[in-house]
């Protein structure tokens, strides 16, 4: 480390950010690295550190011969302040090499919010912010992640994208990089090639046509490229890399433990959910594979907490056998186990009871809608007798406090819906007076409302946003009804989630956009201390581009996407039948009731497939 950074470090809050270093890290003699990628996170390094998705992929990458991955982070302000001060560029944690000297710039993107760090960070290290200024094979940028299911905002500044779990296909592009570098290939020759790896979206080979009306025309394939390009999934996550050898942070990280992933996508079908659709189809570890990894991580990093997760843990077939085998090991070696992710309809007291043998920490459930009504059209499949039950459980059990996550805007939802959140929190605060056990301790209800967003590649990825000023008055109308001092109630401004359903459905005209909020000083955005919604309502004013055209116009059923080009496995088809039954208060069963023919199953070799 240089001696200005040395000296910059003494200024700025957490150095340990900053400075590598960690137990675990990969180091790699230059001599005999052939390519070298930079893995950027675009938050800080408390965040990026807690992605299981990163440090899979750092391990996949720096298993390769002649590869050598390094680790990148979003600085924070005044880190960034200090780095502009003194002209000192971005750099990579392993070798405090700066970005723009690596062969390959990766991306993983799993927030809209992100996209003004991405460009921030390509910034302060020197490098050009679009894809057409950089030349020749210096500095390829690439991304994945869930927003890469709709890449089209970040289409001129990304190079391209790699659609799903990336375990095979990373591997794939980087080899065919090492062979590109070798053989001096120019960068349109690789784009090309690289085009033809299952996965990979090349944005530059394609042409987006606009209507009068702003929607789009047409897309237009070009250099050869295919006209869907399909999403990557891992089979077999028994013998799919697991990084065991983790990386031990520094400094305190936002998720501080050991991370087990029990499967990959979602049963349940709730149809605003974008991971339940994107993550299609299932596919789960064994028990035993689980405990294996659990004490192998657990001995090289010594955590002393330990998690197991996934969209919905509790639908994991294999969780009391796990927990079973785990429970005792974590117990002897003075290890925290939890299960997050849990559903009312599947609460296990017995499983808590275990795994909260000294303090009854509190419990979170999303019922998501407060009247069944509502819960039908989300395809929620939870009853509220479900819910009562489940909290009478817990409360029978020493439980004194629970959370309750629901979403305002909704399709259909009326006011009625809305003063149904309010009805059901009182049954659940009469069910604690019916069943607590120890209630000199008093109740807590912690009400959270969110402001809900269509995300693409679900069945209300054509619906209309309601307003700011529609929503805040719904917050308004529920808190109203709140009248319990046991309640503690929290909404967020919608400006954040109004943003957020502009990039999750954007189309490439709103690339200026984030690159001229990014000049008036945008970063940071998922951070209260850094967001400044006036930056980019600027921005959007001074790029002529009206938010709500991407919000509450909607999207036509028979109008083009911009992310038509994006195959995740589930059909437009099924999605358009999902959105039908939403409105006549249908529910579709999970697919342990039957396949419903969503079509993801077409994703598995050995599946037959009937979509």
């Amino acid at each position: 480390m240089t001696e200005l950074k040395q000296r910059i470090l003494t200024a700025v809050q957490k150095p340990a950010r900053y400075t590598g270093g960690e137990w675990g890290e990969v180091k790699k003699n230059l001599s005999d690295v052939r390519v070298r990628v930079a893995f950027c996170f675009p938050d800080t390094y408390e965040i990026g550190m807690s992605n299981l998705g990163m440090r899979i992929l750092y391990g996949v990458m720096n298993q390769m011969d002649g590869i050598w991955c390094e680790r990148v982070f979003a600085p924070w302000g005044d880190m960034e302040a200090e780095m502009r001060r003194h002209s000192l560029p971005l750099w990579a944690l392993e070798s405090q090499d700066s970005v723009r000297d690596f062969d390959m710039i990766a991306f993983t993107i799993g927030y809209e919010m992100a996209y003004s760090n991405i460009l921030n960070m390509l910034d302060l290290a020197g490098v050009p912010l679009h894809a057409k200024d950089r030349k020749g094979l210096k500095n390829i940028v690439f991304a994945g992640g869930v927003c890469a299911f709709n890449p089209e905002p970040l289409a001129e500044f990304i190079d391209f994208f790699s659609l799903g779990e990336g375990e095979d296909s990373t591997v794939e592009i980087v080899s065919l990089y090492d062979r590109a570098k070798a053989e001096g290939w120019d960068k349109e020759t690789f784009l090309k090639e690289v085009s033809k790896i299952p996965g990979v979206y090349v944005p530059s080979f394609y042409r987006h046509e606009y209507n009068e009306d702003g929607t789009l025309k047409a897309i237009v394939p070009q250099n050869g490229a295919p006209e869907t390009v399909t999403k990557r999934i891992v089979e077999d996550l028994d013998n799919a890399y697991f990084p065991t050898e983790m990386i031990v942070p520094s400094t305190e990280i936002v998720h501080d433990r050991a991370n087990l992933e029990a499967f990959r996508g979602c049963i349940r079908g709730c149809r605003f959910c974008q991971a339940g659709f994107s993550c299609r189809p299932v596919r789960k570890k064994s028990p035993e594979v689980l405990y294996r990894q659990a004490v192998e991580t657990l001995e090289h990093s010594g955590n002393n907490e330990i998690t197991v997760s996934s969209l919905s843990t509790s639908d994991y077939r294999g969780l009391k056998e796990l927990t079973d085998e785990l429970i005792p090991y974590c117990a002897e070696n003075k290890v925290n186990l939890s299960v997050p992710s849990l559903r009312a309809d599947n609460f296990s007291r017995e499983l808590m009871e275990k795994l909260q043998t000294v303090r009854k920490s509190g419990l979170t459930f999303a019922p998501e809608a407060g009247t069944q009504r509502l819960r039908d059209v989300i395809n929620k499949n939870l009853t509220e007798e479900e819910i009562l039950n489940t909290c009478s459980q817990a409360f029978s059990g020493g439980w004194n406090n629970v959370k309750l996550y629901f979403m305002l805007g909704l399709p259909t939802e009326t006011d009625e819906d809305v003063l149904g959140i309010a009805e059901l929190v009182y049954k659940v605060i009469q069910a604690w007076k019916e069943n607590a056990v120890n209630k000199k301790r008093g109740l807590r209800v912690h009400v959270a409302t969110a402001y809900f967003v269509p995300k693409p590649h679900t069945p209300f990825q054509w619906e209309k946003q309601i307003t700011p000023q529609e929503y805040l008055r719904r917050c308004k109308l529920l808190k109203s009804h709140f009248y319990s001092k046991s309640i503690v109630y929290d909404y967020h401004s919608p400006d954040l989630s109004r943003l957020e359903a502009v990039f999750a459905r954007g189309d490439r005209r709103l690339g200026p956009v984030i690159e001229t909020a990014v000049k008036n000083g945008a970063r940071l955005d998922g951070w209260d201390e850094y967001f400044n919604y006036a930056k980019w309502y600027d921005a959007f004013r001074q790029c002529r581009i009206e938010e709500d055209f991407y919000t509450t116009r909607g999207y036509g059923e028979d109008e083009i996407l911009p992310w038509d080009t994006i195959d995740v496995g589930v059909t437009k088809r099924f999605l358009k039948r999902e959105r039908h039954r939403a409105y006549e208060g249908q529910v579709t069963p999970d697919c342990r009731h039957g396949c419903a023919g969503c079509g993801a199953n077409c994703l598995l070799k050995e599946v037959a497939c009937d979509a």
